[in-house]
């Protein structure tokens, strides 16, 4: 290293950092930090793992490359809103504030855009089944990873061959994957389905985590005893000038060296104290967590025209999906958590449905299927690290290695221009 770059790099080192969200992008950023010599708190408004982080399918889709907004979507939108239980739903009252957002969407459903945006899901997510590995081995969390794999189920010829495309894809960014194509093969992986599932694509690497809370609470406890701190305490507000920031904790204001944006579908509300208008969404996913015993789940099950999967949490089922555009405010629907588990007993004959606990979270998300990594445009000294949609259990341990690298004013193993907050 030359001197030049060895004084960079030195002054990097032993800052104080907050962590704003102690989801599990946010726990991840900060336990990559501290173990770089940082002074690492997170703060956050209810405490560890408390929002979408808790509920979540427990999922790394490390093959999920595909954007929502694909092209033609915008031509199924409306059949699937005339159905308020369907796959896609947008309560009435919100569909006006929502009509900026869809119309990015769209945009982003065209060919030009969807192929840019599939590129960069898919280089992130390379990064991302590493960056997970690595977390595994450095934290010593085999016991919490379940590597099962995952079944992505199709009825009759017509929708298996409408998803070939998206699997010459995947074989061209280095995915493996079996084609099924009768429900005897699918039964030798996951039997107990109906046989109206009459074709597949089972994924052998996908991985799944126990239990996601107990994921993020397992890291969380590491940072914890290393010396780190989660303070429960709600911040206000976020300024900054070029190189400096500052949390309004309400009693108190705070200056740290540097600020890690992590707050999921939050975030960009205090971004937009920074002048940073970022076109995030809240996605209100639903589910209903089934006790030991409910269905012998042998793989990470998903019903993609159905919008909805089943995933084994604690040995129990866990039946939960679909999108609901509805923002923060409005009430939960919990008729849907009611439909997806109707669907799922008759998909899974045998499956037992009582004794079941439904969850909302809010997921957040960017018209492109991007998460948003990088520095603010107001300052250098305030990174975002949010917007994940989905995939945020995927790529936290990715972001938290991209946030590092920008902290330590490192080059990034993947160009961020494609998830830069500027992009928009």
């Amino acid at each position: 290293m030359g001197k030049v770059a060895a004084t960079r790099a030195s002054s990097q080192a032993g800052m104080t950092i907050a962590v704003i969200g102690a989801g599990i992008v946010g726990v991840c950023c900060a336990l990559r930090l501290q173990g770089l010599g940082h002074q690492v708190t997170i703060y956050d408004r209810k405490g560890l793992a408390a929002e979408a982080s808790a509920g979540n399918a427990g999922a790394f889709a490390f093959s999920e490359i595909i954007p929502l907004a694909t092209p033609g979507m915008m031509r199924k939108a409306p059949k699937w809103l005339l159905d308020p239980m369907g796959p896609l739903s947008i309560p009435p009252r919100y569909a006006l504030q929502l009509a900026p957002w869809l119309l990015r969407f769209w945009r982003a459903s065209w060919r030009d855009r969807y192929a840019a945006s599939m590129a960069a899901q898919a280089s992130l997510m390379g990064l991302a089944r590493q960056a997970l590995e690595r977390q595994i081995r450095e934290s010593e969390a085999e016991h919490l990873i379940q590597r099962d794999g995952q079944l992505q189920l199709f009825e009759g010829e017509r929708e298996y061959q409408a998803s070939q495309a998206a699997w010459k894809e995947r074989k061209a960014n280095g995915i493996s994957y079996d084609l099924l194509q009768s429900p005897d093969e699918i039964a030798e992986i996951q039997p107990g389905l109906s046989r109206q599932f009459t074709h597949a694509g089972y994924t052998p690497d996908w991985i799944n985590t126990v239990d996601p809370k107990s994921w993020c609470e397992y890291l969380a406890g590491q940072f914890l005893a290393r010396g780190g701190r989660v303070e429960v305490q709600e911040v206000r507000a976020l300024s900054a000038d070029r190189c400096s920031a500052a949390l309004d904790l309400g009693s108190h204001r705070i200056t740290p060296d540097r600020v890690v944006l992590a707050a999921g579908a939050w975030s960009h509300h205090l971004a937009r104290g920074l002048g940073d208008a970022l076109p995030l969404e809240t996605e209100r996913g639903y589910n209903t967590t089934l006790p030991q015993g409910a269905f012998d789940l042998r793989t990470h099950i998903t019903f993609g025209s159905h919008g909805f999967v089943a995933s084994r949490i604690n040995g129990g089922v866990r039946i939960g999906g679909a999108v609901e555009l509805g923002g923060l405010k409005l009430p939960p629907n919990y008729k849907r958590s009611e439909v997806l588990l109707q669907k799922a007993c008759r998909f899974m004959p045998g499956l037992d449905s009582s004794g079941g606990t439904q969850w909302m979270g809010f997921r957040p998300s960017m018209p492109d299927s991007l998460p948003v990594i990088g520095a603010s445009p107001a300052s250098e000294a305030v990174i975002y690290a949010f917007g994940h949609g989905h995939l945020g259990l995927t790529q936290s341990a990715a972001t938290a290695e991209l946030v590092a690298d920008l902290i330590m004013a490192r080059t990034p193993e993947i160009d961020l221009s494609a998830v830069s907050p500027q992009r928009f």
